[in-house]
């Protein structure tokens, strides 16, 4: 039991302890042996009634009397006529006594309802001040205002840029700041004004975040942390509020770093919704505008923000005086690969077959958390052979896993279905394997995955490349087709295990023709606008940049690649149709094969 609850406990007993207390001193009070005049006198009569004790009130009109029989009990009569009682007591002669005029007990009186009081009071302002302290209902309610942001001292975040691998030239651009926060005054000698902000931008997985904490461990100095999320609620003003007690925190313990992470959530274009500009998000956007460069003063504040969604963020945010800085923080390249793969590999076991190079090299395209997914995946799969070591088999099931999906080996497909997928994925990588620029193949299946597919070929980049060309894009096209080509000219018949290819190819052909220029007919004009699409509430009524006469134009010259490609594919097909049956062969027979094997069936 926690020390939070077992002081609700001893609360809680006291509470019941005082009301048992108070119970019982009632029930003494009120649980006497009454009984009626009638009674006395019959009692007397019978020779029963030992003495009487008169207990008058104020006034001598009316009482109690305490009747004491000869056996020792006793019983209490209320008088209501004392001087009644008195003439038949002398009467009878029974002795009489005259006791003291009770008065009233001033503690049951008085006392105890203010003690009672009281004890409840301090014990509901104790419940509520406890769960205020536990961020319980209460606190929401008295702190809704506050800023959320999480806050790390200097030297309590143990993450530095030591830790962060295959960013070299973000960490060299980063490291200036963090020399301005540890030795201003050398750049304050020069003219030099700190940075106000830093945007890190680039897709999701490669290291925004991380790089952030390195920067703060790395200057040692306290580190706010807050998603951008954390400022936007439903009520208006409260967004606003919190970031002016988030800044307001900052400035007390500056210099430090202010870090928003996901800063779209509440920096993007203003005037783009469908409500007006005077919602929430944009309130907390205009006094996060102010505070990070209005006329109040933030020296020794660097905000720090990530985003994978920089073409949607304000105007107004991104000038120089906010976010000086924009550093773009890309997928890793092959050397960077390695150098992430070598840090997440420190605290695993690895065999003596694993070859973080050759991993590296084989990872094309995977960012930093996609590969510490990857050997993440690895460890569990050595973990689950009570192996103490990963081994590069592990690894290899991982990349599949990873990359496809996992294999559902239990799943019922009939041998039709298996003969069809086997040729359709025989067709995709006889052409990963011919065209130059898209292969070679690592593993072909015809095992079906968790993402639906029957089957899968997986290709193995041996580069990395900074763009496509025209010549790339097109092979591309070629063999997402190939699966296509290959049941038509086996079966004569089709299949819809192609839906997806095609999709693929159709984007992909599109784009050629609208975004990259790459049509011969077309010529080099940029016809899409798909960018400025994202705006429902400004391009509500936003025409199409180009005539319906050039859309026409369009679909024919899309069209006319696919079938070029198509064309193309079919004939490299046919060139090798020993080479498709060889490869459906193998892979009815074993399932699964890798490039080696399928490299020998061309031999």
């Amino acid at each position: 039991m926690s020390k939070k609850n077992s002081g609700y406990r001893i609360y809680f007993i006291l509470m019941i302890a005082l009301l048992i207390c108070a119970i019982i001193l009632s029930f003494l009070q009120k649980n006497k042996n009454y009984y009626t005049k009638d009674k006395l006198i019959e009692d007397i009569n019978a020779g029963l009634v030992k003495e009487v004790v008169l207990e008058p009130n104020a006034n001598n009109e009316t009482g109690a009397a305490e009747v004491t029989f000869n056996d020792g009990s006793f019983k209490e009569l209320f008088v209501t006529d004392v001087t009644e009682i008195e003439k038949l007591l002398e009467k009878q002669d029974v002795p009489l006594y005259i006791g003291d005029i009770p008065r009233q007990n001033w503690f049951l009186t008085y006392m105890l309802p203010i003690l009672i009081i009281l004890i409840v009071g301090v014990f509901l302002f104790v419940m509520m001040t406890s769960q205020t302290a536990g961020g319980g209902q209460s606190s929401k309610m008295m702190n809704f205002g506050k800023s959320r942001a999480r806050m790390y001292a200097g030297g309590e975040n143990k993450i530095t840029l030591k830790d962060v691998a295959g960013l070299r030239e973000e960490k060299d651009e980063l490291e200036e700041i963090v020399e301005f926060l540890k030795n201003p005054a050398k750049f304050v000698k020069v003219g030099a004004r700190i940075p106000k902000g830093v945007l890190l931008e680039g897709p999701p997985g490669t290291g925004k975040t991380l790089l952030a904490k390195a920067i703060a461990g790395e200057a040692n100095v306290p580190f706010f942390s807050i998603s951008g999320s954390d400022f936007v609620e439903m009520f208006v003003g409260v967004g606003a509020s919190r970031v002016r007690d988030l800044f307001l925190d900052a400035k007390k313990n500056a210099p430090c770093i202010v870090f928003i992470d996901e800063i779209d959530a509440v920096a993007r274009r203003r005037g783009t919704g469908m409500g007006g500009g005077h919602d929430e998000r944009e309130q907390t956007l205009n006094q996060l505008l102010v505070e990070m460069d209005g006329f109040g003063e933030n020296s020794g504040i660097i905000v720090l923000a990530a985003t994978n969604r920089v073409d949607i963020l304000d105007p107004a945010i991104l000038r120089p005086g906010r976010f000086d800085r924009k550093i773009a923080i890309g997928v890793p390249d092959i050397g960077g690969r390695e150098e992430i793969l070598n840090i997440h590999a420190k605290n695993k076991p690895l065999g003596d077959d694993v070859n973080l190079k050759d991993i590296a090299q084989t990872t094309a395209g995977f960012t930093g958390a996609d590969l510490e997914n990857l050997l993440n995946e690895a460890a569990i799969q050595a973990a689950k052979g009570d192996r103490q070591y990963l081994t590069q088999e592990d690894i290899k099931k991982s990349f599949v896993k990873v990359g496809i999906g996992t294999e559902k080996k239990s799943r019922i497909i009939s041998d039709k279905e298996k003969n069809i997928t086997a040729y359709h994925e025989s067709g995709h990588a006889i052409l990963f394997h011919v065209l130059p620029d898209v292969g070679p193949v690592y593993s072909v299946s015809i095992i079906p995955t968790g993402l639906g597919a029957a089957g899968y070929t997986m290709p193995l980049p041996e580069r990395d490349e900074m763009f496509l060309t025209r010549g790339r894009m097109l092979q591309e096209i070629m063999v997402s087709l190939g699966g296509r080509i290959a049941e038509e000219l086996i079966f004569g018949d089709i299949t819809t295990g192609a839906s997806s290819d095609i999709k693929k190819a159709t984007k992909m052909a599109r784009r050629m023709v609208t975004k990259y220029g790459m049509s011969k007919n077309i010529g080099v004009i940029c016809y899409e606008d798909e960018d400025d699409e994202v705006f429902i509430g400004r391009d509500l009524a936003h025409a199409k940049g180009h005539s319906e006469e050039v859309a026409s134009e369009i679909d024919r010259e899309v069209k006319a690649i696919i079938d070029e490609c198509y064309q193309k594919a079919e004939d490299i097909i046919k060139d090798h149709m020993s080479v498709l049956h060889a490869s459906a062969k193998l892979l009815l027979e074993k399932e699964k094969i890798g490039r080696d094997e399928f490299e020998a069936l061309f031999a």
